[in-house]
């Protein structure tokens, strides 16, 4: 499902990536790992395809497509369309409701509202939160916040789910039930999932165990 191929990154003088290669199978769940500035995040973001690699030769290849020959128009309709977005803060905006809130991805892909508030209601039911839909963030605890942006990041039935730190600001039950939830959504959905976290026991779980050091991975 992901194929890359010697991502590197540098900031300014600075090298964060050192020629990263990855390949992650479908419906496969991995964890990364390693220490703050290890490049886990800037990992992330050139699987994402928030950002591109400093080196033009690299590659990437999601679901038999590859997106670095994409242009940026057609990078960020690829992006809405296959890949979902799980942060450790859950960026929900707070004007809007719980069921709005999840749908935006859908309106900015051009789907008919029915549509997407019926696939958003759908989530909400499969999370067990059908009956907070009308409620904004800041009426929702943190589990409640970040179970509505995991609908969010599969309104639109994305192939590949890429979390950052999804449980770094949950306590630790709610951060148990979210690392199930993502086990679930695999058997429900097939979605295939790469995982940023510092929680071991998170990091066992997974199919795949991936540590990074310096910008490389080195198990």
């Amino acid at each position: 499902m992901i194929l890359a191929k010697n991502l590197k990154k540098n900031f300014t003088n600075l090298p964060v990536l050192h020629g990263v290669d990855l390949e992650v199978k479908k419906a496969e769940i991995i964890s990364i790992t390693g220490r703050s500035g290890a490049g886990k995040t800037t990992l992330l973001q050139l699987l994402g395809t928030l950002d591109r690699p400093s080196n033009p030769e690299a590659e990437l290849w999601i679901d038999g497509q590859n997106v670095y020959k994409l242009k940026d128009k057609a990078l960020s309709e690829f992006r809405n369309q296959n890949i979902g977005f799980i942060f450790q803060f859950h960026e929900l905006l707070p004007e809007f409701t719980a069921l709005e809130n999840i749908c935006i991805p859908g309106f900015i892909a051009g789907r008919k509202q029915k549509e997407v508030e019926k696939r958003a209601m759908e989530l909400l039911d499969f999370l067990h939160l059908k009956d907070r839909a009308q409620h904004k963030p800041d009426a929702l605890s943190g589990g409640e916040q970040q179970r509505i942006s995991v609908a969010r990041a599969l309104i639109n039935k994305p192939k590949v789910v890429l979390a950052d730190e999804p449980s770094g600001n949950l306590d630790s039950q709610n951060a148990q039930e979210l690392h199930q939830l993502f086990f679930d959504l695999r058997e429900a959905f097939g979605q295939t999932f790469v995982i940023i976290t510092h929680n071991e026991t998170l990091a066992k779980s997974c199919d795949r165990k991936i540590i990074m050091h310096d910008g490389r991975i080195v198990e």
